[in-house]
């Protein structure tokens, strides 16, 4: 598997915004960091042909939990540290980058994304073809993608729709709280 040269930017800058988030001292600039990946996450699942996905993780992770911190932290007394940076204690080091290497043994053996035929599983497996075959007949639905979402997996998109509405929610009622000068 070969990344583009915008597969590979988008996943250095996720990882150097993932180390930014944890190792920055301000909280403040963890906190853009942190959203500077969850947006970069958003842009990988677009790119893995999982809008819906990618459209949850901008909405609730770079959006709305955003907000949350940055209205958390307004109300918050910021100690005075010095020092730009975290400490690293090396053993956190050492099994962070074992669990990395495991993780990046893995990414030759999965199919290339939109891969034709045998080289793609997803594509051509008995699942999705049930899938293409039968959501008509099993659901009455038109469309076999609302068909999937909306029975074969409707706990699913209930649980990922309950999230949504609680993140809308709470930062409504935070918003309703806050007093802006």
């Amino acid at each position: 598997m070969t990344l583009s040269l915008i597969e590979g930017v988008l996943l250095v800058f996720v990882l150097c915004c993932a180390i930014g988030a944890a190792v920055l001292r301000d909280v403040l600039a963890s906190l853009m960091a942190f959203a500077a990946y969850s947006l970069g996450i958003s842009i990988i699942w677009v790119m893995l042909e999982a809008p819906d996905v990618g459209l949850t993780e901008a909405a609730v992770g770079a959006g709305i939990m955003t907000i949350l911190f940055i209205l958390a932290l307004a109300n918050t007394v910021r100690p005075q540290e010095n020092g730009l940076f975290e400490s690293i204690s090396v053993p956190t080091v050492v099994l962070v980058g074992a669990f990395v290497v495991v993780m990046i043994a893995t990414v030759p053996s999965l199919p290339a994304v939109g891969a034709e035929g045998a080289a793609n599983p997803v594509v051509s497996g008995e699942v999705t073809q049930h899938y293409i075959d039968n959501a008509y007949a099993d659901t009455e639905v038109h469309n076999a993608v609302t068909a999937v979402l909306a029975a074969y997996r409707g706990f699913d998109t209930l649980g990922e729709a309950v999230v949504v509405f609680s993140a809308g929610v709470a930062a409504l009622t935070v918003l309703r709280q806050e007093v802006f000068a």
